[in-house]
Parts: C-alpha cells; sequence; structure tokens
C-alpha cells in the first residue's frame, strides 16, 4: 500500500562539518521509534567505522520515520567539502531541507555552500538553530546572522540541542507543517531517480531510489534509461534504519530496490528507472557528472599485492562512484594505479578504507592537479594527471593550471595570519567583509597550492576557528615547472612534482631536508637533490655510517690504521657507485605531508 503524497515528507539535513547533523538525526529517528532504546547508538547512521572514528559523515543516508500520520524521508548529508557531490544528490531527492546552525558558532563557509545548492532546487528551507544549551550559545545572534548573510527569515527558527533533546518534537512539527508535500501522478508511467547505489556482500548491488511518478513493485522489468539495460525487480524495501520489505514504491517515496545487478557500473547514480514495457518518453534531467580534482598514485608495498589492490579499489568504486582509477607503472615503485578524488580528505579516506577493510600496506605519491598543457607546432592539447609524464620542456608552449575561488570565515585576531598564508599561496584577493564579529575573505587560489596542505595550515594557524569552502573556476596560464627530486643521483619519478617557478627553490629545499631526516643513513654518503631539468636548485646530503675497521688494531704503527681507512674508503667508492637506497614507506608519506611548517 502506498503512502498518499500530501502525507509524504522527504527532507535533507545540511550543515557544516560538527554542527550536529548525525546526531539530530539519531534523535529524531530515537522520538519517532524508528529503533527502541537498546538498539540506539550514537550516530546511528554512519555505519562506516571510519565515520564513527573521525566523528564525521562521509555517506548520505536515508531512513523513513513515522510521524502523526505522515512518512518523513529523511537524508543525513556530510557536511566537508570534498563530499558536496553527496549533498547534491541528496537534495535532488527532497523538497526541503533542515538548516542545522551551531548556536555558539553561527554560519560557516559549508553553511553557506549548501544552503545556495539547496536553494537552487527550489528547496523549503527550516532553520534549526542547534546546541542552544552551550554556556556560549548566542541564538539571538545566530538568528540575526542567518537573515544577514544567507538572506532567510530566521524569525520561526526551531531552537534546539540534539545532544539532550531538547525542541525535537518542534523540528518533526516544522517539518510536518513547513515542508511541501511532493508532487507526482501514479496512473503516469514508471519515472524514477537512482540517487545512489553502492555494494552489500548478501544482497548485490543495492540501488537507491526516489520515485517520481507511477509505481514501482517487486517483480517488475525496469530499465535503466541512460545504460539501456533491463533488469528484474527482486526486492523493494525501505530503512527504517533497519531493512524492511515492502511490496510497492508509489510517487514521492524514497526507498531501495535490489535486481540482481552485479557491478555498480550497470547503476550509474543520476540514471531514471522506467517500466520496461510501458517506459516514459524522456528521462529525469540527471547530475552532473563529478570530475576529480586530485590525482595521485597508490601502490602496493609488496608487489604480491598487486591483485588484491585491484580487486579491493574495485570494490570501493562500487561505493564511492566519485573515485576513478586507472592502471600505471612506475621504476621505483612497480605497478600500481592512478587514483582521482574530488579532494585531500577523500584521498585520505579511501587510503585508510584500503588499509583497514582490506589489509593493505600502500604508498601514495605527491598528490597533483590535472594540468593542461599546450603543445608546440599546433600540437594541440593535453591533459597532464601525473607529472612523471610531462614532456620535454622544448615541446611545451604553455601550462595551465586549474584555480579556485575560496570562501574563508574567521576570526578576527586570525584574519593577519590566514591573509598572508592566502598570499603565500599566491592567492588573489577578490573581497573582504565583515559579518557579525567574523571576516569573510574571498580569495582566487591555485589549486595546486590547496591540495597540499593548505586546509591543515589555516586550521593551525586559525586555532581550528577559519572555515574554508572552494569551488573550481577555470584553468589560467602559469609559470610552472617540473621538480625532481634525485636520490643518490637517481630520481625518485614518486616525489617528483609540478610547481611554480617562484616557489621551487623553497619547495625543493624544504623536501631535501625533510628526506634527510628520514632516509636511514647507509655505509655510503647519499646526495639528495632537488633539480628542474638539468639545473640542481637545492642540495643535501646525508653522511655516510662509519663501521669501525680499526677496532682490531691493537697498538703497532699508525700506517696499519691508514691502510684500513684507505681500504674502507675505495669500498666506500664501490658501494656508491652500485649501492641502492632504500627509501622507507614512512619516509614517502612524511615527505609527501610537505609544507611550511614553520
Amino acid at each position: 500500500m502506498t503512502t498518499p503524497l500530501d502525507r509524504i515528507r522527504n527532507f535533507s539535513i545540511i550543515a557544516h562539518i560538527d554542527h550536529g547533523k548525525s546526531t539530530l538525526a539519531d534523535r529524531l529517528i530515537q522520538v519517532t521509534g524508528g529503533l527502541s532504546e537498546r538498539e540506539m547508538s550514537a550516530q546511528v547512521l554512519d555505519n562506516m567505522e571510519i565515520e564513527r572514528e573521525r566523528g564525521i559523515t562521509i555517506k548520505a543516508q536515508t531512513v523513513r520515520l513515522d510521524y502523526k500520520g505522515h512518512v518523513l524521508n529523511l537524508m543525513d548529508t556530510p557536511g566537508h567539502v570534498d563530499f558536496a557531490y553527496e549533498v547534491s544528490r541528496s537534495l535532488a531527492a527532497c523538497e526541503g531541507a533542515l538548516l542545522v546552525v551551531d548556536a555558539a558558532q553561527g554560519v560557516e563557509a559549508q553553511t553557506l555552500a549548501n544552503v545556495y545548492q539547496s536553494i537552487e532546487h527550489d528547496h523549503e528551507i527550516v532553520p534549526v538553530i542547534n546546541k542552544i544549551d552551550l554556556p556560549a550559545a548566542e541564538p539571538d545572534k545566530v538568528k540575526a546572522e542567518i537573515e544577514e548573510v544567507i538572506g532567510l527569515d530566521a524569525s520561526h527558527a526551531v531552537l534546539s540541542s540534539a545532544k539532550s533533546g531538547i525542541g525535537i518534537t518542534e523540528v518533526l512539527d516544522a517539518i510536518v507543517e513547513r515542508i511541501p508535500a511532493p508532487k507526482g501522478d501514479a496512473s503516469a508511467p514508471l519515472k524514477a531517480m537512482l540517487v545512489d547505489s553502492w555494494y552489500d556482500p548478501y544482497l548485490g548491488v543495492v540501488i537507491l531510489v526516489r520515485v517520481i511518478d507511477g509505481t514501482l513493485r517487486k517483480g517488475q522489468n525496469v530499465r535503466f534509461m541512460q545504460a539501456g539495460t533491463e533488469h528484474l525487480v527482486d526486492r523493494v524495501g525501505c530503512f527504517r534504519p533497519k531493512i524492511e520489505q515492502l511490496t510497492e514504491l508509489g510517487p514521492g517515496e524514497i526507498g531501495f530496490i535490489t535486481a540482481q545487478i552485479k557491478e555498480v557500473q550497470q547503476a550509474r547514480v543520476g540514471d531514471t528507472l522506467t517500466d520496461a514495457k510501458k517506459p516514459a518518453r524522456e528521462a529525469l534531467p540527471g547530475f552532473k557528472e563529478v570530475q576529480p580534482v586530485v590525482f595521485c598514485g597508490l601502490f602496493p608495498v609488496d608487489a604480491a599485492d598487486f591483485e588484491k589492490l585491484r580487486e579491493s579499489i574495485g570494490k570501493l568504486r562500487l561505493n564511492d562512484a566519485s573515485f576513478s582509477f586507472e592502471m600505471e607503472t612506475s621504476a621505483a615503485l612497480g605497478f600500481g594505479f592512478r587514483c582521482g578524488f574530488l579532494g585531500l580528505l577523500h584521498l585520505e579516506i579511501i587510503q585508510e578504507r584500503l588499509t583497514r577493510e582490506y589489509d593493505l600496506d600502500l604508498i601514495t605519491t605527491a598528490p597533483s592537479v590535472v594540468y593542461q598543457i599546450e603543445l608546440t607546432h599546433g600540437g594541440g592539447y593535453i591533459e597532464l594527471h601525473n607529472p612523471a609524464d610531462m614532456p620535454e620542456p622544448n615541446k611545451i608552449e604553455s601550462i595551465s593550471e586549474p584555480w579556485i575561488e575560496a570562501t574563508i570565515y574567521v576570526p578576527d585576531e586570525y584574519l593577519g595570519s590566514v591573509l598572508k598564508l592566502c598570499q603565500d599561496r599566491r592567492g588573489v584577493q577578490k573581497n573582504l567583509t565583515y559579518v557579525g564579529g567574523r571576516a569573510q575573505a574571498t580569495y582566487e587560489l591555485p589549486l595546486n597550492e590547496v591540495v597540499f596542505d593548505f586546509y591543515d595550515r589555516l586550521k593551525s594557524i586559525s586555532r581550528g576557528y577559519a572555515s574554508f569552502d572552494y569551488h573550481q573556476i577555470g584553468y589560467r596560464e602559469g609559470d610552472l615547472v617540473k621538480m625532481s627530486i634525485l636520490v643518490n643521483e637517481e630520481p625518485v619519478d614518486a616525489l617528483s612534482m609540478i610547481v611554480h617557478r617562484g616557489t621551487a627553490e623553497t619547495r625543493g629545499r624544504g623536501m631535501c631536508e625533510r628526506l634527510k631526516e628520514l632516509i636511514p643513513r647507509h655505509l655510503f654518503k647519499i646526495p639528495i637533490q632537488a633539480a628542474i631539468g638539468g639545473k640542481v636548485i637545492a642540495r643535501e646530503t646525508i653522511a655516510a655510517l662509519r663501521k669501525d675497521v680499526t677496532a682490531k688494531c691493537y697498538g703497532g704503527d699508525i700506517t696499519r690504521k691508514r691502510k684500513l681507512l684507505e681500504k674502507q674508503k675505495k669500498g666506500k667508492l664501490k658501494m656508491r657507485e652500485y649501492g641502492s637506497v632504500q627509501i622507507p614507506q614512512e619516509a614517502f608519506i612524511a615527505a609527501l605531508r610537505m609544507g611550511d611548517e614553520g
């Protein structure tokens, strides 16, 4: 039995990181009786171990709640900028959003980014001021800030504390009263939007759908309009948050289906499902394809693990459409994969999941962005994902790099150091305004400079108070060069990177100094050099470990000792010629955490 349209409310929860989205979702589930007291756990929708540990949401989750005769479909979305793609998909399936703002911290950068996405989808937005029981809470000031910064009427904002359970029924009443019911036609041909898909070891591919028109039933033959494939639906259900089997999903409802699909590639997010016998005329507008912005190489420490890595990456790709990979080889590291991510946190999460869930030891190369290279003599453009593949300098006409527009919110006392950080990273200031005692700086920055450790530096110089959000604004030409790192006169391709000529020397020197501390001493001297083409721009030398060859000499003439020392010297020269330098994995990872940490 499908629910009447006027009784359905589809909404998502949007907020900046740590403003209490997942805790609010927990309380809503608890109050509506989705789970009993015994089954409740903190962040019940964050079911990945890594989500609980870091206290962040990575995958958007859905749950169906019953309240006063209404069916509420809740989507808990991530707040981190790297997972904005998850947010956009969740918002497309809803008619409204709860905007959660921390009563102590006020509006932050990602609050804004997610609100604008929500407004683009034409949503009804209900402001919820959370954490009102904190000593530093200033709900009236935050209301004024929401009106001033976002331009939303906050006079009816719901005051709540998800942790203590204050104001939760008021939030539920506001959802029922203020968020519009979905529209749809049950008699029209089936049209359902594929919101998410993931791989479950027991059920195969599970597909999360939002039905727009028509009815989706068990045993129905459905066609994926973009993929052009047909499948038989063998299970229909919803999450409460435990799985509940249903016979059908009607217009406006959100639920899941399984259809004996073996690979998530066949169930691309944003596709339209329709009835194979009575198809809809045209597909729904899909989501824009997600473009990875950061690339890096993943290599197994043990070459024998390559097949296991291939399999594991394939499985992760099943649950994460925004992650891409292709095979590559490296002289220093053997076989591995060049992977594309939405940002550094995304890279870190994928790397950690591979290590934990699939028990792999990995080496990650320096992250780099996609450069556009114009070749000489009308050779056209090429896209460069890996600095090691850069053509010879005489074949390059120009190199362009991606730029972003960043919005940074920061308390006044840290503004100076934040502006200096942006200036050091070749930033161009566009705007500087004040909102409720905090500065909002807008900068245009090269993505290359942000990818390394900009976020970490920003957090450390602002003691964690600055918040940061960005979007890409296209490519610009720059004076960029490839910097190679040579260890014992051998180039280490995994450490080569593309840098701006102006910062090449500082970065090269920093890298050499870092490697000097990290590479263990050998029995011979090891030079570490940073070079651009044939020109060395920085050098450090690791002194040789000295074996005491004269230990066995008791007394006697000094020439005996000298003879042994000379012999040792010759041996060291010979070793230097043939000796290979082992660079431990920690050295790679620490060297890639490069940054002006002074």
